[in-house]
C-alpha cells in the first residue's frame, strides 16, 4: 500500500515539473469525457422531445388526413372535390368495431376581426372531443359542447394569441368577433392556454401552429361556411370542395391499433387513384422514433469516441517523449535496484493520473450541459430575437437529458484508453539497458 501511494505520488510531482504539457494532455481526455456525455444529453433531449410529440397523439389512434392531390389531377377550371368525406366518417364508425370514438375536423385559413382589428388565423370546425385530443388546456369559459354542435350555434373559443391580438383591453368573454369572407359574426365562450406548435415527424405529419386557432362546432362550419374553397389567380380560377381536412380514431386497445389502420385503408381505398388522403398511425411513429433514436446514439457515441482516441494518442505522445527525456534518470533507477516491474508501474502510473483528471474533469463539466444551453439560449434570445424565432420549435425549447450510464461509460473508457496508450512507452522505459541508460545525456 505504502509503494503505491508513494508510486502516486511521485507521478504527480513528476507530471507537475511540466505542468503546461501535462495540462495539455488531460485536455485530450477532458474534451472526449465532456463530447460523450453533451452529446448523448442534447441527442437524447431531442430525441425525448420527437417521443413526446408522437406521444401526445396517442399510441392509440390513427389520423386520416386530407392532402392536396398532384396539381395535374386538379381541375383547372371548375371545382375539384378531393380528401375525406362525410359518409366516409360515418362508415368507418359504423363498420370497424375496434373504434372507440371518432374526431372529424374540418380546417380552413380566414381572417378574424374585432373592431378595427384584423388577425389571420386558422378556422377550426369540430366537436367537443378535440380539446381532450389535442391536449388544448381553458384558461376561461368553456370549450364547444354537444348541444352548441347540435344547435348549430355561433360560438367560437379562441387561442391565447388570437385572445391577445384581438382583445388586448377587453375580456374576451361574450364579445363577437367578425369573418368578413362569410360575414358571419362567433359569440367568444372560450379562451385557451397557449400551448407549444408540434414540429414535424418526418414526412408523416406537418408541423401544427396551434396560436392563431379559432374553434367553432362543426356543424356551425358546415351549415355557414359550406365546402367550397375558392382560389383567384391571375389569369386562373381555382376551386377545391373539402368536407373534411381529419379524421382522428382512437381503438379500444392499443393492440389492435395496426389490425385497425388496414382496415381503415383497405375502406378509403377508393382515394388511391387520387392520393388526397393519408393514414398516419402514430404507434408506428413511435416506433420508428424510437428506434431512429438508438441509431443516433450509437452514432454520437462513435464520434465522441474518436475524441477520446485522440485523447490517447496524446498520452502516448507525451510519454513517449518523457521517456527520452527521463532516460538517465531510468537508468540510476534500475542502477539503485529498481525492477522492470516497477519502471512500468511508475509509468502507468502518470498516464492514469493523467487519464482520471481527465475524466473528472470531463464529467463536471458534460454536468454543465443544461445550464450552459439554457444560458446559451438566454443570451441569443436577448441579441438575435427575430433569428432565434425563425429556429425550429424542438430548437428553442431544447432541454438536454444527461444518460447517467454516458457519465459511467465516458470515465471507463477514458482510464482504459489512458492506461492502453501507456503501456507502450512504459514497457519501453523499462526495456532500456541500465549502462547505456547512464550514458545519455
Amino acid at each position: 500500500m505504502n509503494l503505491l501511494v508513494g508510486t502516486i505520488q511521485l507521478s504527480i510531482k513528476s507530471l507537475w515539473l511540466h505542468p503546461l504539457r501535462s495540462l495539455l494532455t488531460v485536455l485530450g481526455i477532458f474534451i472526449g469525457v465532456a463530447s460523450v456525455i453533451w452529446l448523448l444529453a442534447i441527442s437524447k433531449g431531442i430525441g425525448d422531445e420527437a417521443v413526446r410529440q408522437v406521444e401526445s397523439l396517442g399510441a392509440d389512434t390513427i389520423m386520416i388526413r386530407t392532402v392536396k392531390p398532384p396539381s395535374e389531377k386538379m381541375s383547372s377550371t371548375g371545382l375539384t372535390p378531393y380528401g375525406l368525406m362525410r359518409d366516409e366518417f360515418d362508415m368507418l364508425v359504423e363498420t370497424v368495431p375496434t373504434i372507440k370514438s371518432a374526431l372529424p375536423i374540418r380546417e380552413m385559413r380566414r381572417q378574424f376581426q374585432f373592431k378595427d382589428r384584423k388577425l389571420d388565423g386558422r378556422l377550426v370546425g369540430c366537436t367537443p372531443e378535440y380539446a381532450e385530443v389535442t391536449h388544448l388546456d381553458l384558461a376561461a369559459g368553456h370549450f364547444i359542447t354537444d348541444t352548441e354542435n347540435s344547435a348549430l350555434d355561433t360560438h367560437c373559443v379562441l387561442a391565447a394569441k388570437v385572445a391577445e391580438k384581438l382583445f388586448p383591453y377587453e375580456d374576451p368573454l361574450g364579445q363577437r368577433i367578425y369573418l368578413p369572407e362569410n360575414k358571419n359574426y362567433y359569440l367568444v365562450v372560450g379562451v385557451l392556454k397557449p400551448k407549444g406548435s408540434t414540429a414535424a415527424i418526418g414526412g408523416s405529419m406537418a408541423a401544427q401552429d396551434f396560436s392563431y386557432d379559432v374553434y367553432i362546432p362543426i356543424k356551425t362550419l358546415q351549415n355557414r361556411i359550406g365546402d367550397t374553397v375558392m382560389s383567384i389567380r391571375p389569369g386562373s380560377r381555382e376551386g377545391e370542395v373539402i368536407e373534411l381536412n381529419q379524421i382522428t380514431l382512437r381503438v379500444f386497445d392499443v393492440a389492435n391499433v395496426k389490425q385497425t389502420a388496414e382496415l381503415v385503408k383497405a375502406a378509403l381505398n377508393a382515394h388511391d387513384r387520387m392520393e388526397d388522403i393519408a393514414v398516419v398511425v402514430p404507434l408506428e411513429l413511435l416506433e420508428q422514433v424510437r428506434t431512429t433514436q438508438w441509431m443516433f446514439w450509437i452514432f454520437t457515441v462513435m464520434i465522441a469516441s474518436i475524441s477520446l482516441l485522440v485523447g490517447g494518442i496524446g498520452i502516448m505522445n507525451i510519454m513517449l517523449a518523457t521517456v527520452t527525456e527521463r532516460t538517465r534518470e531510468i537508468g540510476i533507477r534500475r542502477a539503485l535496484g529498481a525492477k522492470r516491474f516497477h519502471i512500468i508501474t511508475q509509468f502507468l502510473a502518470e498516464t492514469s493520473v493523467l487519464s482520471l483528471a481527465g475524466g473528472i474533469t470531463g464529467i463536471l463539466f458534460g454536468l454543465l450541459c443544461g445550464p450552459t444551453v439554457n444560458l446559451a439560449r438566454l443570451i441569443a434570445n436577448t441579441f438575435w430575437t427575430d433569428q432565434m424565432k425563425e429556429l425550429p420549435q424542438v430548437v428553442q425549447t431544447l432541454q438536454p437529458s444527461i444518460v447517467p450510464e454516458s457519465i459511467v461509460g465516458a470515465f471507463a473508457v477514458s482510464i482504459i484508453v489512458g492506461l492502453i496508450f501507456g503501456i507502450y512507452p512504459a514497457i519501453r522505459a523499462a526495456k532500456m539497458s541500465p549502462i547505456e541508460a547512464l550514458r545519455h545525456e
